[in-house]
């Protein structure tokens, strides 16, 4: 089948047993997109172009293919570079106003086909109905609120130690901006620094993760209805093949003056050695192993509300997801038997496309091996399964809760990516920040306590880029986002993103007479 030229059909239907998964998973499953948001080409200078072959798009809840997409190489890199350069020179000369209005247009789109653009995350990403549709507003809200801040891009008039001069320092866009985006959020990845790049007056190159392209291509789809001129919006999806040649096009073209990456940290180093020869601008947000700290004073209930919420949000395929759960000695027990409770009662496992289904497929199977293996190596070493723990067919995994967990334990070393929670015992305060503070990322971490002056001192004493006190759920476009250490540079929403899309330029306008 893949030997096929590419396809774009309204209807995709998928079959497949899942046994041990709930009866409703053996069934049909069809992707009812209409024909202009399912793209299936790469999108450059305003025209959607095929390459010489082509790569399938799966659904992760049953392995079956939904369309095949171009596997644009690197000549299609080059070409959507060329164009977003060429593009550049129009579109940075666009007012602010003018720039915000379009972005404001492609906002009202998103949310005009929000359902058709959730079925794509869906079934190419196999997140939940309902979360797919919360991605999608907040995939939205990012291009609203850029399309605010792009009116907000102020310079300074400074004085002057001189009195026959003037000093200007003035904003200006830095150029094209390649995008290189994951899969767990396959549009608000791609809008929350496209809409900060294009409101500053950059053009774009994105290329979207292999898994998830159908999604990226729905949003050049509406970008070009919202009016986006030609070469400021492309897309070169590829295969996980031609990934290295079209990322080395997109780190070392020279035309190429500022990459934005989300990722893993390894991915993210190799990244940086690249753009280091032409010296580029870079943004990167990478891996993170976030921590989960319950302290006695805590409200128990809303700290098992905030790790349902922070844990198992797409199946715990998130970066900030909470990785590492600390709880105090004094409550440890009923933590884990409150929370065991609600993981029952709340996770449904299924196709993403059920309405009961909250826990969808990990994104392959060899994400569910990593998750397997992490479980194997703790009770290997001494932690107790109190639920889950079992593989299921394909890519699902059980809802996993592990008691007596040690530092020592592989789950507590390094990133998840799955539906694991690991809770470890602490006595004190500085154990459980040792702990927390002990790895070499440092993006996002959260913490439960009803002690005022505890909370102050943990807040500024965690090395993370973000922190949620007593809340498991805190990205918002009018926030930053990013991290410190080995989780990236740069921060991305908030006033502040669209400034990683900017240059100052110092004017001195000298020769005036006092």
């Amino acid at each position: 089948r893949l030997g096929q030229p590419p396809v774009s059909p309204t209807r995709c239907f998928l079959r497949q047993l899942l046994p041990g998964l709930p009866a409703a998973m053996h069934r049909s499953y069809s992707l009812d997109v209409s024909a202009p948001l399912l793209r299936t080409q790469g999108y450059v200078d305003g025209r959607w172009i095929s390459a010489a072959s082509v790569f399938p798009v799966l659904d992760p809840a049953t392995g079956q293919e939904i369309v095949r997409v171009s596997d644009c190489g690197p000549a299609e890199a080059k070409q959507a570079v060329d164009a977003a350069y060429k593009a550049f020179h129009s579109w940075k000369q666009y007012t602010a106003k003018e720039r915000s209005v379009l972005l404001r247009k492609w906002f009202e789109l998103l949310l005009l086909h929000k359902d058709e653009l959730a079925q794509l995350i869906t079934f190419e990403c196999g997140k939940p109905m309902r979360e797919s549709l919360g991605e999608i507003s907040y995939s939205a809200s990012f291009l609203e609120w850029f399309s605010e801040e792009a009116r907000r891009v102020y310079g300074d008039i400074v004085p002057s130690p001189a009195k026959d001069r003037k000093l200007l320092l003035l904003k200006q866009p830095v150029g094209v901006a390649s995008i290189i985006t994951p899969w767990n959020f396959p549009s608000a990845m791609i809008t929350r620094k496209v809409g900060a790049a294009l409101a500053a007056g950059c053009t774009v190159v994105v290329k979207p993760a292999e898994d998830t392209p159908l999604s990226a291509l729905a949003l050049a789809e509406l970008a070009e209805q919202a009016g986006i001129p030609a070469g400021v919006f492309n897309v070169v999806p590829c295969s996980r093949e031609s990934t290295p040649s079209v990322g080395r096009v997109l780190c070392t073209d020279p035309l190429v003056a500022k990459i934005s990456f989300t990722g893993s940290t390894a991915t993210g180093k190799v990244l940086l050695k690249m753009a280091a020869d032409t010296v580029k601008k870079v943004s990167m947000e990478l891996g993170g192993h976030a921590p989960f700290i319950v302290f006695d004073s805590a409200d128990l209930d809303k700290a098992v509300g905030g790790a349902m919420a922070s844990k198992f949000r797409n199946s715990g395929q998130t970066c900030v997801c909470s990785n590492r759960f600390l709880v105090q000695s004094a409550v440890y027990d009923r933590f884990v038997e409150k929370l065991g409770g609600a993981m029952d009662a709340e996770l449904r496992l299924g196709h993403g496309s059920e309405p009961d289904t909250t826990q969808g497929p990990l994104i392959n199977a060899r994400a569910a091996e990593k998750v397997l293996h992490q479980i194997s190596d703790a009770v290997s070493r001494g932690a107790k399964v109190v639920k889950g723990g079992k593989r299921l067919d394909g890519s699902f995994m059980e809802p996993t809760l592990l008691a007596d967990v040690t530092a020592d334990m592989l789950c507590t070393k390094e990133e998840t990516f799955g539906p694991l929670v690991p809770v470890i015992r602490f006595n004190t305060e500085e154990e459980a920040l040792a702990v927390a503070n002990a790895t070499s990322v440092g993006l996002a971490g959260y913490f439960y306590s009803q002690d005022v002056r505890q909370i102050w001192r943990v807040a500024e004493a965690l090395e993370l880029g973000i922190v949620g006190v007593n809340e498991g759920l805190v990205s918002t476009p009018e926030a930053t986002f990013g991290g410190v250490k080995e989780s990236g540079l740069g921060r991305e929403g908030s006033k502040y993103g669209i400034d990683e899309y900017l240059e100052v330029k110092y004017v001195c306008f000298g020769g005036l007479k006092p």
